[in-house]
């Protein structure tokens, strides 16, 4: 037969395993995974359109990679960094107004890239859920990016800005200012996300770049002349006045002092079109 002293001290512990019991599957119960964010990749193509494209067409897609972090600010809305590489490039041998291929200008570049962008989705989007693991979203932001335009004369690459093809810095034209190769654009664009597991997403995404330069193709005003371009000791014309009319290739030159050589009124533009794929980054808060 127990003591009578027993009996009080197994219903205290008891009631204390009782109570930790409780206060455990309470705490449990209000540490929520949540997710913060996602560090992921892009790789697509771009396409550029400005003066030597001016029709808008999807012929010269070249490569764009990238890597972004997307930060969660609820299921809703997120921010982006996002670093880029890609190429742009166009000719006027592509084109079938006569004027423009008779200009027969061309071009190539590297673009380096780093955007802000908000990411909006129209659905509910939770990574994990069975009932919101897709949605198509809308997004925009700033870009800032490094561009150094260049093109092929007899096989030999020549960077064009220093050429200064439409007479850039030289006394007839004083009001014509080297470009700088670093500007910025303006993106908007969209695209759907889908979440395949806990630990990642993937998507197709579709970004518009309004620049703020006119200078992608190093084409946008006019024609400077021959006066802008001295000739070589030799007699010979210089390699930055064969590059800024490429026209006698194609028939009797057309480059005179003042003709139209490209559009300055529009700013260059370029499209980026990606898939993406993302690794999920969760974090445990108590809910109270």
């Amino acid at each position: 037969m127990l003591k009578p002293f027993l009996y009080p001290k197994n219903f205290v512990l008891s009631f204390l395993l009782a109570i930790i019991c409780l206060l455990a599957n309470e705490a449990k119960a209000q540490n929520e995974l949540e997710y913060v964010g996602e560090l992921g990749i892009s790789i697509g193509g771009a396409q550029y359109f400005g003066d030597l494209n001016t029709r808008g067409a999807l012929n010269t897609i070249k490569p764009a990679v990238g890597v972004y972090y997307r930060k969660y600010l609820n299921e809703y809305v997120g921010v982006r960094a996002h670093a880029r590489f890609l190429q742009l490039g166009y000719s006027d041998a592509y084109n079938k107004n006569e004027f423009e291929r008779r200009r027969n200008l061309s071009f190539n570049t590297n673009v380096v890239e780093l955007a802000l962008q908000g990411d909006f989705n129209f659905f509910k989007f939770e990574p994990g859920s069975l009932d919101h693991r897709f949605s198509p979203y809308l997004s925009g932001g700033a870009s800032i990016f490094h561009f150094n335009p260049y093109a092929y004369m007899d096989g030999v690459k020549y960077y064009l800005q220093p050429m200064r093809t439409e007479g850039q810095g030289t006394a007839l034209y004083p009001d014509r200012k080297p470009y700088s190769l670093v500007s910025y654009a303006f993106l908007i664009g969209g695209g759907f996300k889908y979440n395949i597991s806990k630990k990642v997403n993937v998507g197709l995404e579709a970004l518009y770049r309004f620049t703020q330069t006119d200078y992608l193709d190093d084409v946008s005003t006019t024609y400077a002349g021959p006066g802008a371009f001295p000739a070589l000791s030799n007699g010979q014309p210089s390699v930055a006045y064969r590059l800024q009319d490429r026209s006698y290739v194609t028939g009797e030159p057309i480059g005179v002092t003042g003709r139209q050589r490209g559009n300055s009124r529009d700013k260059d533009q370029f499209v980026t079109i990606e898939l993406t794929i993302s690794i999920l980054f969760t974090s445990y808060n108590c809910k109270f």
